[in-house]
């Protein structure tokens, strides 16, 4: 992307600060501590049920904790109503009017707010341009596409220039290309604003395109929190690099921090198995397919077309089959039953203990 972060941010650090929220037996955050920089973008990434939507209905007001503290600006937050956050909120659901046009369902908020009409009609329109619907404030939207009804939901959140804004699964009702292109027009209307933001979904790929950090979330607690490239590279756990991308597991025996992976010896990461045999979590991309190259042999098993990257699955002798990302113009040359040596980069990896240990 080639946007770049508005010099003056209008955000606030926003802290949530030893969060539990119980329901009934079932803890849904269990002792949540997260804190966001002014104007940062923060995705909170994890399964059904991790909390994430929690934390975020919490920080919302829509919920409250049964321990624990919210903060905005240095401000106690924990008891004040939803309508006095100052906090806008974009959801899977549109949730527009449909007897309104646009524009004036952009201004809603400032007419709650009570802005003269001129005032409204003013922030409306720039918040429409914004979003690249600057010549659609006369529609209603049932004549708009998903896409546009949320570019519109988005310009509601941000006229009434709100402190953080609040996105949950705001993308999952979409088709996968314009959920692309609006993830990277949320993230360029961000960066530009500067609102402080938190980005609620369980779509990986999502998280890691637009955040300056994920958050990954496990059981209402948050095991990670780190820049996208960091998060993908150096798992802090195995529920982190399970859940984080792809991933081979393969058995290997470390020694003098580096691990015996499929003939090549390659650096382990803080966190991983000290000495002995474990687990290697190996990326896809990480492994490399030469018809004469230096490693184990092995024989294509099959190739997944992919578009740009495809998927070949090898089956290595003597040890366990993996399945290497490789580029597609490479990849068509392969066919199954073609013999081929697997390679491995020196990027370091997470090893973890065996399961039988």
């Amino acid at each position: 992307m080639t946007a770049t972060r508005s010099a003056e941010t209008t955000g606030l650090a926003v802290e949530l600060t030893d969060l539990t929220r119980e329901y009934g037996a079932t803890r849904a955050l269990d002792g949540l501590t997260l804190h966001l920089e002014p104007g940062e973008l923060v995705a909170l990434l994890g399964p059904s049920g991790c909390g994430k939507t929690t934390a975020l209905r919490i920080l919302a007001g829509l919920d409250h904790p049964t321990s624990g503290s919210v903060s905005v600006g240095g401000k106690d937050l924990t008891r004040v109503p939803a309508n006095k956050r100052d906090m806008g909120m974009v959801f899977q659901a549109y949730s527009l009017f449909p007897h309104l046009t646009v524009l004036d369902n952009v201004a809603f908020g400032l007419k709650l707010r009570g802005e003269d009409r001129d005032t409204r009609t003013r922030k409306a329109a720039e918040k429409l341009e914004l979003v690249g619907l600057g010549e659609h404030g006369t529609k209603y939207a049932a004549q708009l596409s998903g896409g546009q009804q949320q570019r519109v939901a988005l310009a509601r959140a941000l006229a009434i220039e709100p402190s953080v804004l609040l996105l949950d699964e705001p993308l999952s009702a979409l088709d996968a290309k314009v959920r692309t292109q609006l993830r990277d027009e949320i993230r360029r209307v961000q960066l530009e604003v500067g609102t402080t933001t938190l980005f609620v979904t369980h779509d990986q790929e999502e998280a890691l395109a637009v955040a300056d950090r994920v958050g990954v979330m496990n059981k209402g607690r948050l095991e990670q929190l780190a820049p996208p490239a960091e998060l993908y590279a150096t798992p802090g756990s195995t529920f982190v690099a399970e859940f984080v991308g792809l991933n081979n597991k393969v058995a290997v025996t470390v020694r003098d921090r580096q691990a015996d992976v499929l003939g090549s010896r390659v650096p382990v990461i803080d966190g991983s198995v000290d000495d002995g045999p474990g687990v290697a979590m190996v990326r896809p991309e990480s492994l490399l397919l030469e018809a004469g190259g230096s490693g184990p042999n092995a024989t294509v098993a099959s190739v997944n077309f992919l578009g740009p990257i495809s998927r070949v699955y090898v089956d290595v002798d003597g040890a366990e089959s993996v399945m290497a990302a490789v580029p597609s113009p490479i990849a068509v040359r392969l066919s199954p039953g073609d013999r081929v040596r697997v390679g491995v980069e020196q990027t370091p990896l997470l090893v973890v203990a065996s399961p039988s240990a």
